[in-house]
């Protein structure tokens, strides 16, 4: 694992343990040998751990569509910054340079980016690591929605285990290194009421 993908919010968030562990992260990124990918925003929590990670000479590439945000949060400062046609090309273009993922806390956006890396393991597009380091409890809500699905009769249970989740950056880092993706459960059965699969 050389270069991991960062999912997080253009803004700081009300808690100070948002930032502080942003951070935190980014300097085991540092003490890891880790390349930063990530969505090329200077502000936020996005903007905080390319900066600390910048800070100590260590290398980060922004990948952000043409045109679509404005020239004054873009960092400037980046490894590499790849300019792209859309959100999609961005998101697809993120996923190929990276070797994992983790999520930490954001907007609507960051989770859109969230469930789509979850979902294309659940189809075995890829069969990276996907982390979600749970800042203060904000991911939660996430995870009981993951469960409720799971329990719903929606998706496999052995789905849950793609996600790699800890409250601690270290930790999860150290889990996210030895991660084996598991075995899954066929996706597809048929209704007990028909042949159909579902």
């Amino acid at each position: 694992m050389k270069r991991l993908c960062v999912y997080s919010g253009s803004n700081l968030g009300l808690r100070p343990e948002y930032k502080n562990m942003t951070k935190q992260l980014g300097n085991l990124f540092i003490k890891n040998n880790l390349e930063l990918v990530y969505g090329g925003s200077s502000v936020g929590l996005m903007g905080e751990i390319a900066s600390t990670i910048l800070e100590h000479n260590g290398k980060v590439t922004g990948v952000i569509p043409v045109s679509l945000f404005p020239d004054k949060v873009i960092n400037t400062k980046l490894t590499r910054l790849i300019e792209v046609s859309d959100m999609s090309e961005r998101k697809k273009t993120m996923a190929d340079l990276s070797d994992g993922f983790i999520a930490i806390p954001g907007g609507v956006g960051t989770f859109e980016e969230l469930f789509e890396i979850f979902s294309w393991a659940q189809l075995g597009i890829h069969q990276k690591p996907i982390g979600i380091l749970n800042i203060a409890n904000y991911f939660d809500p996430f995870i009981n929605l993951v469960n409720t699905i799971a329990s719903e009769g929606f998706m496999k249970p052995s789905n849950k285990e793609l996600l790699t989740i800890s409250d601690n950056p270290e930790s999860l880092i150290n889990q996210m290194f030895h991660y084996t993706p598991p075995v899954l459960e066929y996706k597809w059965e048929k209704s007990k009421d028909s042949n159909s699969l579902k």
